[in-house]
Order: structure tokens, then sequence, then C-alpha cells
């Protein structure tokens, strides 16, 4: 996965309207791979994205609090 150290924001630190607008933007990039079963590879595809946009995430990030 793609870490925060890699001077990207993480995931956590990011408000709610940033995530629903990440999210949001990541749909028609979603809408462009083949659809997948496999939660590690969903989480792959979004982190990968997310660092194209300065944002760190990881399975870890899945399952956390708020």
């Amino acid at each position: 996965m793609i870490e925060a150290g890699d001077g990207l924001k993480p995931w956590s630190r990011l408000t709610d309207d940033e995530r629903g607008a990440l999210q949001a933007a990541y749909q028609a990039e979603l809408d462009k791979e083949p659809p997948t079963c496999s939660l590690e590879t969903k989480v792959e595809r979004f982190a990968r994205w997310l660092a194209t946009q300065g944002v760190a995430f990881s399975m870890d990030d899945v399952n956390a609090k708020r």
C-alpha cells in the first residue's frame, strides 16, 4: 500500500467532506476498471488513485473508526 510517509496526507486526517468529494471523483475512474469482488484489489486501486490526489490509503483505513 501507499504510505503517508511518502509525502501524502493520511486518509484518516481528511474531513468527511474531503473524503466524500474524493470518493465521488473516484467513481469516474472506478467505472473504467473491470469489476472485481476482491477487497484487496479494490483497496489497492483506490489507494493508487488517491496517491495521485496526494492522499495515502491502506487496508487499515477500511475498518478504522472515525
